[in-house]
C-alpha cells in the first residue's frame, strides 16, 4: 500500500508541477521542460501492461486537458510506456526482464538511468513535436526542438531523481 500511495502522490505533484509551474517555462521561445515524464519512467514495470497504457492514456489527458493540445500528449506517453520494457530490454543486455527493476539512483548506476531516461524523453519529444508540425517540410526543426527539449527535460528529470532518490535504493 506505501508503494500505491507514493505512486499517487508523486503523480498528482507531477501533474500539478508541469502544469502550474513548467507550462509557463520557456527558455529561448521552444525549450519546454516535460517533468510529468517521470512519474511514467518510474512506474513500476510489474504493473499489468492494461493499466500502464491507462495510466499513461489518463496522464497524458490530464496535460493535453492543460495544454488544450487535443491528444497529442496522450498519445506521446501511451507510446512511450509500449516502447519502455524494449528499452529496457536493450539495456540489459537483451536478458530477460527481472522484477524489481527500478531506474533509480542506488540501484542502477548513472550511465543505464541516463540513457533510459534520454531515451524514454526522446520518444515522446519527438512524437509530440511531429504530431504539433505535422509538416515534414520543416523536418530540421522538429529534429533540433526535439533533441533540445530531451536534453532540457532529461536534465531536469535525473536532477529531480538524484536530490530525492539518491541513496534511498528502493
Amino acid at each position: 500500500m506505501n508503494k500505491f500511495v507514493s505512486n499517487i502522490s508523486r503523480f498528482f505533484i507531477l501533474i500539478l508541477l508541469q502544469v502550474f509551474v513548467f507550462n509557463y517555462v520557456q527558455w529561448f521561445g521552444f525549450l519546454n521542460p516535460v517533468v510529468y515524464l517521470l512519474f511514467l519512467i518510474l512506474l513500476p514495470l510489474e504493473i499489468p501492461k492494461s493499466v500502464q497504457y491507462i495510466l499513461a492514456f489518463v496522464t497524458g489527458f490530464i496535460v493535453d486537458a492543460f495544454l488544450k493540445t487535443y491528444g497529442i500528449q496522450a498519445f506521446a506517453c501511451v507510446l512511450m510506456v509500449f516502447l519502455r520494457p524494449y528499452i529496457i530490454l536493450i539495456l540489459n543486455g537483451l536478458k530477460p526482464l527481472g522484477t524489481g527493476i527500478k531506474p533509480v539512483p542506488g540501484v542502477k548506476d548513472f550511465a543505464w538511468i541516463l540513457v533510459y531516461t534520454l531515451l524514454l524523453v526522446f520518444v515522446q519529444q519527438i512524437t509530440v513535436t511531429i504530431l504539433e508540425t505535422f509538416r515534414w517540410a520543416d523536418w530540421w526543426r522538429i529534429i533540433w526542438t526535439s533533441v533540445a527539449n530531451t536534453l532540457f527535460t532529461t536534465f531536469i528529470i535525473l536532477c529531480v531523481e538524484y536530490i530525492f532518490y539518491a541513496g534511498k535504493g528502493r
